[in-house]
């Protein structure tokens, strides 16, 4: 099989877990396309597998990640994997990186020395309403196709207006259909009661594995700009348990729905059932090639 399958999803969908089913039936490479399960240090709060797959804890919490180094670790994943007879899954739902996997993006160049970190402070100062805002002056194309909470691409964005650039590619080339190899992408589909439920039940499990405690351990180190978007560190690290899982599943919430929305985007995306188990998904999906 020399294709790529991809699997796009809300969090909380069971990306990994149909990924995993499709990689106990044939020789197959796991990549992650997820911007939180890069970092190392925090496997509870990014819900990192057990099972080893490609870019999942590669970076120290202190590194500042770029699209442009997550793409040429992922194309170097994906490339060894094909070369070895291998078929490489991408699975994650962070948008912009699954298209960095799958695609040769023409990314914009690096921010300025302290950009990255000014705006990040605007950002946490001002809430995500007046940062999008700004965004909305500065590259209104940008800001429609970021979401205010994304603060990480908020904030990125921010960046490349201050330089002259645009967050927003002049060529989609995954909108386009242009893969760099032969791709099926999948999304599960999920509805929203069941994603809800999904996300507080892991919610759960995650404090009884020491989730707290993971995090403020976290945030007695160095910390990147970028690691500091993580969902939950915030929460977990400043506010009462109570509180801090009422805001964390909230934030969870809204990023669930913008996930959807984006899944929905996808040119030729084959949507699946994702309330089915994981491995009659695989079994659907390996049917597909």
């Amino acid at each position: 099989m020399s294709r790529v399958l991809a699997i796009f999803g809300p969090t909380a969908s069971g990306k990994t877990d149909v990924a995993e089913a499709i990689a106990e039936r044939i020789p197959a490479t796991l990549v992650s396309a997820d911007a939180m399960q890069v970092y190392r240090g925090l496997p509870i709060l990014t819900n990192q597998s057990d099972r080893p797959s490609e870019l999942v804890g590669v970076w120290p919490l202190s590194h500042e990640a770029s699209l442009a180094e997550y793409q040429a670790l992922a194309h170097e994943a994906i490339d060894a994997a094909l070369a070895a007879g291998r078929t490489p899954v991408v699975s994650g739902g962070t948008g912009l990186y699954l298209r960095a996997a799958l695609a040769d993006l023409r990314l914009p160049p690096p921010p300025a020395a302290g950009a990255r970190e000014r705006w990040d402070a605007f950002y946490e100062e001002q809430g995500p309403v007046r940062a999008h805002a700004e965004l909305v002056a500065v590259d209104p194309e940008a800001a429609g196709v970021v979401h205010a909470n994304d603060r990480r691409r908020v904030v990125r964005a921010l960046e490349l207006a201050e330089a002259g650039e645009s967050l927003r590619p002049g060529a989609d080339r995954l909108w386009g259909g242009e893969t760099r190899h032969p791709t099926i992408v999948v999304g599960l589909d999920v509805p929203r009661d069941e994603l809800v439920r999904r996300i507080e039940e892991r919610t759960r499990r995650m404090i009884e594995r020491g989730v707290v405690e993971e995090v403020r351990a976290a945030l007695g180190e160095p910390l990147s700009a970028t690691a500091r978007t993580i969902h939950g560190l915030r929460e977990f690290g400043e506010l009462p348990l109570a509180e801090a899982v009422a805001a964390y599943d909230a934030r969870v919430r809204r990023y669930a729905a913008y996930q959807r929305k984006w899944m929905r985007r996808i040119p030729g995306i084959r949507m699946l059932d994702g309330t089915r188990p994981p491995a009659e998904l695989a079994a659907e999906i390996l049917d597909l090639t």
